[in-house]
């Protein structure tokens, strides 16, 4: 986890991300450099991967030139074909998991709809949050579907007062884990907008003005949520399967 110590590492913000995009101008830099993803565990049927923000983790129905796709990347990387086992949302990073064959995919898919993998995230939201507190308001991904139910845990592990920001003396935030135990679009940003403290950097679900002003402080415009860790036994070996995305230089400055 993060150190206790607060330093400031102050850089010029690259702004992009507009309400409802996803961020996607804020990543092109990215985008067009990245070669190789960097694997996290791999075995003879699965293989895990950190995913930096603003790819894409596979390709949508309307692609752009400069896209980047994990899937597509990896694909190369390895030399051989590979089966997407579940999403994360292109603005969050971290810990992503791809079946080597199609007999690994369907085992592992099972493990995710029966609910038997522990995903953990962390997020830096807007404010002073609770201790911990769940989350169980119903979702849905549009106004046409019927609302779910959703359940998400989470607990603060660092708060940043008035004053931590030299340039913005009245800013407040939170480092927050967050547990969920479904599996709803874009359901941690949407409770945590719900809990008022709208994740750092979102775009869609957060405010404008706040994002702005912490961009501004930490230098990027980018979504503050990475998926950190990921728990569950293996389908075919029963082995306990521990996987962690290693710290993001997007959190620094809650670094000591």
């Amino acid at each position: 986890m993060f150190g206790k110590k607060f330093s400031i590492r102050r850089r010029s913000a690259s702004y992009g991300g507009t309400r409802g995009s996803e961020n996607r101008g804020s990543h092109r830099g990215k985008e067009i450099a990245m070669k190789t993803l960097q694997i996290l565990y791999q075995d003879d049927g699965l293989v895990a991967v950190d995913k930096p923000a603003g790819i894409l983790v596979h390709q949508t129905n309307t692609p752009e030139p400069d896209d980047q796709v994990a899937m597509k990347i990896l694909r190369d990387q390895l030399g051989q074909k590979i089966y997407t086992i579940h999403r994360l949302d292109r603005p969050t990073s971290g810990v992503l998991l791809f079946a080597l064959f199609k007999a690994s995919l369907r085992l592992a898919h099972d493990l995710f709809e029966k609910r038997k993998v522990t995903k953990k995230y962390l997020a830096v939201v807007h404010g002073k949050t609770e201790t911990e507190w769940e989350a169980d308001t119903p979702l849905r991904r549009s106004t046409d579907e019927e609302k779910r139910a959703a359940l998400t845990h989470f607990k603060q592990i660092e708060f940043r007062p008035a004053g931590s920001f030299p340039d913005a003396p009245d800013l407040e935030v939170s480092l927050v884990e967050a547990t969920p135990h479904t599996g709803r679009y874009h359901q941690i940003r949407q409770h945590l907008q719900l809990s008022g403290h709208p994740i750092v950097g979102d775009y869609l679900y957060g405010d404008m003005e706040h994002n702005t002003r912490v961009s501004e402080q930490i230098g990027h415009t980018r979504m503050m949520l990475r998926a950190t860790e990921l728990h569950f036994i293996h389908p075919e070996t029963r082995v306990p399967i521990d996987i962690h995305a290693p710290p993001s230089p997007d959190f620094s400055f809650f670094e000591g």
